[in-house]
């Protein structure tokens, strides 16, 4: 495989932006899905896939969902059109025989649980990002968040679940008029180093 298109470098990356304001525009759930069969392919440690989605899309979750994010994000997510919560499941290793027939890397987790913790946060946050550049891919824009409180919706909706959840990201048709002016970024020589 060779690189990608410039125009497609620039859907993900360098024209991409984080919106904060969204066109009257539903996603249908079969995007919902072609978002997930795309970013499940990204890696994870043993395949280990600990993230979980969990889309808002009704008025009824929307509102629930709502009464956790910080006052400053609740328009925003209150006019998306979904809302994925980026969860992470702290019995992913549960599903190891399944993903990762290689080897018993179940064993590797059970009675760990700062090594369970660890790789279940570090993974699923990867997991998010893939799921980013694939709605990005499909044509949508997202808005992803910390600002919420993570007990509040690990309570509305993921009491007496395995489930924890790490950030969220809302999903839609971005409106270009609610977008701030770019800010910059870390140059190569402030950020990296080669040796």
């Amino acid at each position: 495989m060779g690189p990608i298109s410039q125009e497609a470098l620039e859907q993900l990356f360098t024209k991409a932006r984080t919106h904060n304001g969204w066109l009257n525009k539903p996603i249908p759930d079969s995007i919902l899905h072609e978002i997930y069969e795309l970013a499940k392919w990204g890696p994870t440690s043993a395949n280990g896939s600990p993230a979980r989605f969990f889309f808002v899309k009704t008025p009824e979750t929307k509102k629930k969902l709502l009464e956790c994010v910080a006052p400053g994000n609740v328009e925003k997510t209150k006019s998306a059109p979904v809302t994925v919560i980026i969860a992470e499941d702290r019995e992913f290793y549960e599903k190891l025989p399944k993903l990762f027939p290689a080897a018993d890397a179940r064993s590797w987790f059970v009675g760990n649980q700062p090594l369970i913790e660890a790789t279940a946060f570090r993974n699923s946050s990867l997991q998010g990002a893939y799921l980013m550049l694939a709605a990005r891919s499909l044509g949508l824009d997202c808005g992803p968040m910390s600002g919420f409180d993570q007990a509040k919706i690990d309570a509305a909706f993921f009491a007496g679940t395995t489930w924890k959840s790490n950030f969220i990201c809302n999903l839609g048709y971005g409106d270009q008029s609610q977008l701030y002016p770019r800010s910059p970024r870390l140059t190569f020589e402030e950020a990296c180093r080669i040796t």
